[in-house]
């Protein structure tokens, strides 16, 4: 598996700690930046991780910044993009088991690295349940259809 990352200014050290967790795994990292602590605008970096998820480039993507909220709702707006901001082990593994996350995001001043350990290991190892739940991940796409074609009028 490889996994793109990208952060902001404010997520600029977790990400350093997650690229490090990540190689102790023996996952693939692409760092799509920031690559200093120098002020920047998350929708930049959110973009391109989240453009290689929907492309099929690359099957995962973590995204990180202050609090994960922008960062969220830039990787929600990309066709097949399942973007789950999480804050505790409950919501990764939830966010894997049942939406079939492809997009973790973190918020660097709202958890620490270690719980940001725990949360990225359950997010890797926990894989989707797939039965119900892909009936409701199959109507997200259809929405995401019609809004396509709503947007090419």
């Amino acid at each position: 598996m490889k996994i793109a990352i990208g952060c902001d200014h404010a997520g600029l050290e977790l990400k350093e700690n997650i690229k490090a967790l990540l190689l102790n795994l023996g996952i693939e990292t692409l760092d799509y930046g920031t690559e200093d602590n120098c002020s920047v605008d998350y929708p930049d970096y959110g973009e391109r991780v989240s453009v290689a998820v929907s492309s099929g480039e690359i099957e995962r993507g973590i995204l990180i910044c202050g609090t994960g909220l922008g960062m969220s709702i830039v990787a929600n707006k990309f066709p097949g993009v399942r973007a789950t901001l999480c804050h505790n082990t409950l919501t990764a593994r939830m966010g894997r088991l049942h939406n079939d996350s492809n997009i973790l995001v973190l918020g660097a001043r709202i958890i620490d690295k270690e719980i940001a350990a725990e949360i990225l290991k359950i997010w890797i190892e926990t894989p989707f349940e797939g039965r119900r739940h892909s009936r409701r991940l199959e109507k997200i796409s259809i929405i995401e259809t019609k809004l396509n074609e709503r947007n090419k009028e």
